[in-house]
């Protein structure tokens, strides 16, 4: 997920509107795969059909359909797909879905089993709907063998919390990082606070709040509504997507979690001591310090909010508020400033992340020349090159961002040190869970009820109450 870029990429409201269309289609999907459309037993994995040495050229003469959605990671990479072509001899047809149908199409045509497309662009939480049916090809036996992947391709330079990110063994109450490697890690974004310097500096504010509660206070301070002015902008619409950014990042650093696990089942626990305060809060500085129209915010509004100089911080992706610092993106360009937002009790930057993949299909009948292009536009040299262009933030690769992505990152004050701050603790905080769209929403029409007036602890134990009926079946 990315910010709202200017026209010719995809805008994060139109990302939502994908998301949102995406979590039905999902639902779909999903029953779809329980009346036994789509589903039943894996394809073979085809790793092992690949023998000898590593040659780039061993599948050349073949030709591969990819899926993605227009955005700033295909077009960085765009220009480059010759050179693979030159390397390998692959051709590749990339089809373009407008966004807001996207996760629509990719979710009929994985439940039909057409295998049109050898490889497609997904978000790692949609390895938890796409993996249980044996949608996704297994790639850590493409991985571990050596004549199918080259010497240089180094999987673990990857960062990783991607690597365990993307990797889910399906079954309930078990965490990421075992199983299948189901997709590999392509571009991400970490949930951090970006803030107006200039006005900061203004107000003489030097010391950036290591707390929550500072933090709240700060964002109090910093708002004046008769100056249109306010402190803190983060999502509140009906989505699933208002949990993941800001609020699944200071959640899980206050040490609460979404579930326990109890004899081999989930137990949702956003109603424990620990969230129950958090949440209180955090709707409280929503009431004090947030947009007068919280519930109806995305993450266009609330970058929109900062670019224009009415919001003074944002708690969100760290990558999408880079675009509006960039020289003309906004009116605030060049005045933006980053920190990791407020530590824990216990000092911890537990951050939560949101990564796209590439992911193979597992009927596809390309597998060698698929898993050939997976390695290249995941693989270090296409990366550098794609990083250079100066819109793709984030690099997956520790490499690229300790030689082309801190050269190009080099003026933007404070986002290469917060990057280095929470990348060590940053990975997908949630629990991995097959219902996840679904109750993640249900989450957020629980903030939005608090924020409307409900009592917290009530509201989370009934939410609670249903995710747990719902997480288990």
């Amino acid at each position: 997920m990315t910010a709202d870029f200017p026209s010719s990429r995809m805008s994060r409201r139109e990302m939502l509107r994908l998301f949102g269309i995406g979590a039905a289609g999902l639902a779909g999907a999903s029953a779809l795969s329980a009346c036994g459309i789509g589903g039943g037993a894996p394809a073979p994995n085809g790793a092992s059909e690949v023998s000898g040495g590593f040659d780039w050229r061993k599948a050349a003469g073949t030709t591969i359909r990819v899926l993605q959605t227009p955005h700033p990671y295909q077009l960085a990479y765009q220009p480059l797909l010759k050179e693979f072509t030159e390397l390998s001899g692959v051709e590749v047809i990339v089809d373009l879905v407008p966004e807001a149908d996207y996760f629509t199409k990719l979710n009929t045509e994985l439940a039909g089993g057409t295998a049109r497309h050898d490889a497609f662009m997904i978000g790692a939480y949609f390895i938890w709907q796409y993996g249980p049916p044996n949608w996704l090809e297994d790639l850590n036996p493409w991985l571990n063998n050596t004549a199918a992947t080259s010497a240089e391709y180094d999987f673990e330079d990857i960062f990783e919390g991607l690597r365990t990110s993307t990797r889910w063994d399906f079954q309930t109450g078990s965490p990421l990082g075992t199983g299948g490697q189901w997709a590999l890690p392509w571009g991400f974004e970490n949930n951090v606070v970006c803030y107006n310097k200039t006005y900061f500096d203004q107000r003489g504010i030097t010391r950036l709040p290591e707390t929550f509660d500072d933090f709240i206070q700060l964002a109090v301070d910093l708002t004046d509504r008769s100056e249109n002015r306010y402190g803190i902008a983060t999502r509140g619409s009906k989505s699933w997507a208002t949990i993941h950014p800001g609020f699944m990042t200071q959640f899980t650093r206050e040490g609460a979690v979404d579930y326990r696990v109890e004899g081999g089942e989930l137990v949702a626990a956003m109603d424990s001591d620990a969230a129950i305060d958090f949440t209180t809060k955090w709707i409280d500085m929503q009431h004090r310090a947030g947009p007068t129209s919280w519930t109806s915010y995305e993450y266009p509004q609330a970058t929109g909010d900062l670019g224009d100089g009415t919001a003074m911080m944002v708690f969100d992706a760290d990558c999408a508020t880079y675009t509006k610092n960039k020289p003309g993106a906004s009116k605030t360009a060049g005045q933006l400033a980053w920190y990791p937002g407020p530590a824990g009790p216990q000092g911890n930057y537990d951050t939560n992340l949101w990564t796209w993949c590439w992911a193979m299909s597992s009927r596809s009948k390309n597998k060698h020349a698929t898993w050939l292009f997976l390695q290249w536009v995941t693989g270090k040299t296409a990366m550098n090159k794609a990083v250079a262009g100066g819109t793709y933030a984030d690099p997956v690769r520790s490499s690229v961002f300790n030689s082309t992505f801190k050269q190009v990152a080099a003026d933007q004050v404070g986002y290469l040190e917060t990057f280095e701050k929470v990348i060590p603790t940053s990975k997908i905080q949630f629990t991995p869970q097959k219902a996840f769209f679904d109750t993640t929403m249900n989450w957020a029409v629980a903030l939005q009820d608090i924020y409307g007036g409900a009592d917290t602890g009530s509201r989370l134990r009934s939410v609670a109450k249903t995710n747990t009926s719902k997480v288990n079946l």
